[in-house]
């Protein structure tokens, strides 16, 4: 039992850092790009989210996977391979089956391959844990990174075009605010967020840490 509740509350803690405490975004800030382009619809945030998520947690599993076998000096090189593949995938599913969205996100499904979040994720975990805890950490990474995205989105796209998933949600009277349909409006949304979650969490930067680096 005393096994069992140890195991669990791994995995409990791991999840809890990669949505709330170590979030991606909010406390990491990282993705930031990709966040202020792709949140001025809750449907082009839902997909950018579940195509990181997938990628990290395939990554990770891949890496994980290969951990005692891959060469020190080309383990990044080795990173982007594994992850352009899963990306490249990402990428020929939208157009199979998505291709609105894929054509509104544009090249930034593509950008996945750059994003921080999966290549840290490699590096700081993958590549030194089990496949189990490899990917349950990729997956709390990926559910962090969207549910900031659908949070902004979901607030822009009411604002700007008075519709959440493509739904008329505000009167026809409502006047749009059109600067929440372009990044400089995902800047402020997201700024916001990051401030309020700092908040609740009590999560602070050292003063000392932030002007040495």
């Amino acid at each position: 039992m005393k096994f069992i509740r140890i195991k669990y509350t791994k995995w409990y803690n791991i999840l809890k850092d990669g949505i709330s405490r170590n979030n991606p975004i909010v406390i990491a800030v990282l993705g930031i790009c990709s966040a202020l382009a792709v949140t001025n619809k809750v449907e082009n945030a839902i997909a950018m989210g579940l195509g990181v998520t997938f990628v990290i947690m395939a990554s990770s599993l891949t890496i994980s996977l290969l951990r005692n076998i891959i060469p020190q000096r080309v383990r990044i090189i080795t990173y982007m391979v594994v992850i352009s593949t899963y990306v490249i995938s990402v990428q020929a599913f939208l157009q199979a089956y998505f291709m609105p969205i894929a054509d509104s996100l544009g090249a930034y499904v593509g950008l996945i391959i750059t994003n921080c979040i999966v290549m840290g994720r490699q590096e700081a975990y993958a590549v030194k844990n089990p496949i189990k805890y490899s990917i349950i950490d990729g997956f709390a990474s990926g559910m962090g990174y969207t549910f900031v995205l659908i949070v902004v989105a979901s607030i822009r796209e009411v604002l700007a075009f008075g519709t959440f998933l493509n739904m008329q949600v505000l009167p026809d009277t409502w006047v749009k605010w059109n600067a929440m349909a372009i990044a400089p409006g995902g800047f402020f949304v997201l700024g916001l967020l990051i401030w309020g979650v700092r908040e609740l969490l009590k999560y602070y930067e050292n003063p000392e840490q932030s002007s040495s680096q």
